[in-house]
């Protein structure tokens, strides 16, 4: 008994590196691991949001986490991967792309191997934190990856998902309001009586 009560107070994350530290994500929120492809910007998104890729004909936004951090754009390297993460945006689970600079292991972290987040010295802010998790000896990051994702990437998320990027909306609207705008086209006049 005491074994499987053990067990249920410990969890699974995937660990990965990004700008010099390491940072986890709980496994159940990670769908897949993709080694880095070409990301297609979309003009008018968030800074943090890199642009969308093509997962098996679904279009994903992919944010680059080190924008997000506050630290430089990640520098794509030969280990660069993209972790398909879900996340609830508004209760809505919704997937989004994370980079990483490499993916290093799935670590399991029992309750007394988390400490709370520090209150100074990590780039990350507080709340985007779940703890950090003590391996070994060093420690790890967890992030709550449904806080990390903002307003600006939900909205972003959430256009994507209806099928229209939101830096598309706003021309598509102009084309119609300028359409409701233009004069209409004069009937023909009638050809002249014989």
């Amino acid at each position: 008994m005491a074994e499987s009560t053990e067990s249920a107070q410990r969890a699974q994350y995937l660990s990965f590196s990004l700008g010099g530290a390491e940072y986890g994500v709980g496994i159940l929120k990670v769908k897949e691991i993709l080694q880095y492809e070409t990301i297609t910007r979309v003009p008018s998104t968030p800074r943090s949001v890199r642009g969308v890729i093509n997962l098996r004909g679904a279009v994903v936004p992919v944010v680059d986490l080190g924008v997000k951090f506050g630290l430089a754009e990640t520098e794509v390297t030969r280990l660069t991967c993209i972790l398909i993460v879900e996340a609830l945006l508004d209760g809505q689970p919704t997937v989004v792309g994370v980079m990483a600079d490499a993916v290093r292991e799935v670590i399991e972290l029992g309750f007394d191997d988390v400490e709370p987040p520090p209150s100074f010295g990590t780039q990350v802010r507080v709340d985007f934190l779940l703890g950090m998790g003590k391996v070994g000896k060093r420690f790890v990051l967890l992030l709550d990856i449904d806080r990390v994702i903002s307003a600006d990437e939900k909205e972003f998320a959430e256009a994507v998902r209806d099928g229209l990027p939101e830096a598309e909306a706003p021309a598509a609207e102009d084309a119609g309001e300028a359409a409701a705008a233009a004069p209409e086209p004069a009937a023909p006049e009638a050809p002249p009586a014989p």
